[in-house]
């Protein structure tokens, strides 16, 4: 049995199998453990001498509080075997942590949790095919939103547009000598941040992830025909393959997520640890401003085009995002909207020398303003910009805001990163090129 394609079930099924004699060509279970189980995998990467976050396990609230306490906040807390970003979440303070499990997860010696310092960065996704002497790396993606957001909810670059040289070389090097310690033979997946201090690897699975046939399709490498020869006892090398990182093709190919919102009316459309996109679209350019602008239009993420007399923007942030909503507010002011907001982003705006309109806070009696909630429901509102406070789970008002933005079908963004972005891919230049079509192939060829 082939196990693996089809994510992580089939690698559930791993321990079965073989008790039943069923060969796993590629894979055994001791390589799924030794990525997979996250004691293992932190002992693996630190024999190794690759940097990863520091982390601890505890297998009750007092060791969960202990390592936190010892790491330093904020933490990224999981199971030790976690399926698509299920119960992990990020913790900002010691309350918080003890909210976080006693809501999500059971500690105990048999259910441990994995705790680990949360590193703000440049993630980027890696996919490889090894033979266990080689390994073939068609692409690096660069994901548009900072670590933290689940890499099946990002939007993503393909080849990076921001990663140095050094730190390409980084990622390479480290990734080849996982795939090698792990001893898979066929696909490796794997998850680094970048930062100023280095280059940390995050985690890594021993299968098929759901980027391969993105980059199937945009490196022209047949990702699963080569790990299924090689899982069979080919090598690379005797299919033609090298070892090492292939040169990207002349294009810029942007994934973006799909998400189920205008369907399932109450799934929070805030980006998180968790996963809940239910696809993915691509968008294919030589200008990366463009590629972005086909990708968020397929996705239903690209802001709507203001009309002759403009649009409305909704914007009420964090604290901590104040420092990027110049960005923001440009690209949005350029494209034609006007800005409505909530007190403290009002403020910042207004230093910034825009006019807004201000609107008040969820639970806010006292003031004389209308109510942020009101005001979309009004329906005079076309995009809506809502970063939560740094604090596990959902915060009342920032998830009152999303859910009332999905009653009125109105677009609705939670992280800077990707707002910023959306707010770019408005740019006249960019939307006059958005209707250059072309075959994949054409793309790929230097015509």
């Amino acid at each position: 049995a082939l196990i693996q394609f089809g994510g992580q079930t089939p690698l559930n099924l791993a321990v079965a199998l073989e008790e039943g004699g069923v060969p796993t060509p590629g894979i055994s279970v001791e390589a799924i453990d030794r990525a997979e189980e996250r004691t293992r995998f932190a002992h693996m990467i630190e024999e190794l001498g690759i940097p990863q976050p520091r982390g601890g396990i505890a297998t009750s609230l007092e060791e969960a509080l202990a390592v936190a306490d010892e790491i330093g906040y904020p933490v990224l807390v999981r199971p030790s075997f976690v399926i698509g970003g299920l119960a992990i979440d990020f913790c900002y303070g010691p309350d918080d942590l003890a909210r976080q499990l006693a809501m999500a997860t059971v500690i105990t010696e048999d259910r441990p949790v994995r705790i680990d310092a949360y590193l703000e960065g440049l993630e980027v996704d890696v996919d490889a095919i090894t033979d266990g002497t080689d390994v073939l790396i068609p692409g690096l993606l660069e994901h548009v939103e900072r670590a933290g957001v689940h890499s099946g909810d990002s939007t993503a670059f393909f080849p990076p547009q921001q990663l140095s040289p050094a730190d390409k070389g980084l990622i390479v090097e480290a990734m080849r000598r996982i795939c090698i310690e792990v001893g898979v033979h066929g696909l490796v997946n794997a998850q680094f941040i970048v930062r100023d201090d280095g280059v940390y690897v995050l985690e890594v699975n021993p299968r098929a992830s759901r980027t391969v046939p993105f980059l199937s399709k945009v490196t022209g490498v047949p990702m699963v025909r080569l790990a299924t020869k090689v899982a069979g006892g080919a090598s690379l090398r005797e299919l033609g393959w090298q070892d090492g990182l292939r040169p990207p093709p002349p294009l810029v190919a942007v994934k973006a997520p799909v998400f189920s919102t205008a369907k399932l009316r109450g799934v929070d459309p805030s980006l998180g640890p968790g996963m809940q996109s239910t696809g993915e679209v691509i968008g294919l350019h030589r200008d990366p401003r463009v590629a972005l602008a086909k990708a968020l239009l397929a996705a239903a993420l690209r802001p709507p085009l203001p009309g002759p007399e403009g649009a409305c923007a909704l914007i009420s942030v964090a604290p901590r995002d104040e420092a990027r909503i110049d960005e923001l507010a440009a690209a949005l002011a350029n494209a034609g909207y006007r800005f409505v907001a909530t007190p403290g982003t009002a403020a910042a705006l207004r230093r910034l020398g825009y006019e807004v309109r201000e609107v008040a806070l969820v639970g806010d009696t006292k003031s004389e303003l209308p109510c942020v909630l009101d005001e979309i429901a009004a329906g005079g509102v076309s995009f809506i910009v809502n970063t939560p406070m740094p604090r596990s789970g959902a915060v009342l008002d920032a998830a009152a805001v999303r859910h009332a933005a999905i009653a009125e079908s109105i677009l609705c963004m939670t992280t800077m990163d990707t707002a910023i972005a959306a707010a770019h891919s408005l740019e006249p230049s960019a939307q006059a090129r958005i209707a250059d079509v072309r075959s994949l192939e054409a793309w790929r060829s230097e015509s």
